[in-house]
C-alpha cells in the first residue's frame, strides 16, 4: 500500500520499489503513539467521532508488525486500521509522523542508553570501592610515571562516562518537542488542537535531524571512551602486564591454541567505535547542504540510529559483565607500583619543600636517576594517593550518590 498513490497512475518498476522501501519497522510503537495522540487531536477538532476515536485507538492497540508488502510502517499502520485509517491522516503529513516516531525513538533511545551506563559504572563503582588502596602505576606515553591505586584509576572510567551520560541527557531533550501539526511542511488547515511541547516552526519541524545527530554524537564519544577502557582491559589481561585476569562468562578461547583466552569483548567494544563515529559522520553528510523543508535522503537517518542503538545496549552489557567479573592480581600491581622511579617526583617536591628550586630540584634527581643512584623517599603514609590529597573512598561514595 502507498499513501500517493492517488497522483501516480499505475504501478512502480520493480526495483524502483525496492530502492525506496522503507526499512523502519523499529518505528512501529512510537509510530503507534504517535498516531493515538493525532487520533485524539482529530477526535478534539470533530474530525474523528467517538466511534471512530474508540476504532481507532483499539485498532492501533491491535497492530504488532509491519507488513513487508507496505511501503513504510506509516502505510502499513493506516492500512491495519481499516475504514478508520483512511480518515486518520487528515491534518498531517508522513514528514511530521516520521519525525515524530523518530523523536520519541530516540528518546527512548537515550533512555535505554542511559539505564545501560547506570549498570555499567555501578559494576565499576563496586570494583574500585574494593581496590580503592590497591597500589598499581600509574602512566603517561604509556610508560610508567607515578604510583596511583587501582580505584583512583576506575574513577577515571567513571569521568569519561559521566560526560557521556549528560549528552545522551542532551540528546533526549532535544528529541522532546513534537513536529505534530506541521504537516507536510506549512501546517493544516484543519483547526486541531497542537500536541504538548509543539516545535516552533512548521518548516524546521519537519526537516530537523539534529536530534539524531546528537544521539549518535554522544553515543560516538561513548564508544572513544569505551575503546580506551577496552584497551586498558586488553592491556591488562596480557602475560607482560598481568594486572588482572579475564572472567571466563565474558572472554573466549583460540579456535587453534587450546591456552588461549582473550579478551573479545574489550575488543569488540574498541572495535565499534570507527563504526559509531563513521555512522556520525555517515549522517552529518546525508543531511549537509540539504534544502528544507523535508527530502528523501531523510530516509537515511534511521538506520545508522537503530544500529547504534543495538550497539550501545550491547557493548555497555557485555563490559559490564566482564568489569564485574575482572580478577585483580594485588600481587602484580604492588610490584609495579614499588618501581623506585614512580617516587622520583615525589623526591624533586621534598627538595622542594626545603627551599630548592624546582628546576634545581627536577635536574638534581634526574641526574640521580641517570647515574643509577636514585634513593625513592620513604612514603608518607600507607597509601600512595592519601600524601596527594587524594581520598579514593570519598571520590567513590560521592560517585555512587551522583549515579544513584
Amino acid at each position: 500500500m502507498t499513501l500517493w498513490s492517488g497522483r501516480v497512475g499505475g504501478e512502480l518498476a520493480p526495483e524502483v520499489w525496492e530502492f525506496l522501501r522503507a526499512d523502519d519497522a523499529e518505528l512501529l510503537p512510537y509510530d503507534l503513539q504517535a498516531t493515538l495522540l493525532h487520533a485524539q487531536r482529530l477526535h478534539a477538532a470533530g474530525i474523528l467521532d467517538d466511534a471512530e476515536l474508540a476504532r481507532a485507538t483499539e485498532g492501533l492497540a491491535a497492530i504488532e508488525e509491519v507488513d513487508a508488502d507496505d511501503e513504510d510502517v506509516h502505510s502499513s499502520i493506516e492500512r491495519q486500521l481499516g475504514d478508520v485509517g483512511r480518515k486518520i491522516h487528515a491534518g498531517r503529513s508522513r514528514n511530521d509522523q516520521v519525525a515524530a516516531a523518530f523523536r520519541l525513538y530516540v528518546e527512548d533511545a537515550c533512555a535505554e542508553a542511559d539505564a545501560a551506563l547506570v549498570a555499567f559504572v555501578s559494576a565499576i563503582l563496586a570494583r574500585a570501592e574494593e581496590e580503592a588502596d590497591t597500589p598499581m602505576p600509574g602512566y603517561t606515553h604509556l610508560q610508567r610515571a607515578q604510583p596511583v591505586t587501582v580505584g583512583h584509576h576506575l574513577l577515571a572510567w567513571v569521568e569519561m562516562l559521566e560526560r557521556d551520560r549528560a549528552r545522551f541527557a542532551f540528546a533526549r531533550a532535544q528529541a522532546e518537542p513534537s513536529p505534530l501539526g506541521a504537516g507536510a511542511l506549512a501546517g493544516s488547515t484543519l483547526e486541531l488542537p497542537p500536541p504538548p511541547n509543539a516545535m516552533r516552526n512548521t518548516i524546521d519541524a519537519v526537516a530537523d535531524r539534529d536530534f539524531a545527530l546528537d544521539y549518535l554524537y554522544a553515543a560516538a564519544a561513548l564508544f572513544v571512551h569505551l575503546s580506551r577502557i577496552g584497551e586498558e582491559l586488553v592491556l591488562w589481561t596480557t602475560s607482560e602486564f598481568g594486572f588482572a585476569r579475564l572472567p571466563e562468562e565474558a572472554s573466549t578461547g583460540s579456535s587453534i591454541m587450546p591456552q588461549k583466552l582473550n579478551p573479545d569483548v574489550a575488543e569488540l567494544a574498541r572495535g565499534k567505535a570507527g563504526t559509531a563515529i563513521g555512522r556520525l559522520t555517515g549522517l552529518l553528510a546525508t543531511v549537509k547542504s540539504l534544502p528544507l523543508a523535508y527530502d528523501r535522503d531523510l530516509q537515511e537517518d534511521k538506520p545508522p540510529v537503530f544500529a547504534t542503538r543495538r550497539d550501545v545496549a550491547g557493548a555497555l552489557g557485555a563490559l559490564t559483565i566482564l568489569v564485574a567479573g575482572l580478577a585483580f592480581d594485588r600481587d602484580k600491581l604492588a610490584t609495579a607500583a614499588a618501581d623506585p622511579a614512580l617516587r622520583a617526583t615525589d623526591a624533586a617536591e621534598a627538595l622542594v619543600a626545603e627551599g630548592v628550586p624546582f628546576r634545581d630540584a627536577h635536574e638534581q634527581v634526574a641526574a640521580e636517576v641517570r647515574a643509577g643512584t636514585f634513593e625513592p623517599p620513604e612514603l608518607v603514609t600507607d597509601c600512595y594517593l592519601r600524601g596527594r590529597g587524594i581520598d579514593v573512598a570519598a571520590a567513590v561514595a560521592a560517585a555512587k550518590e551522583r549515579w544513584s
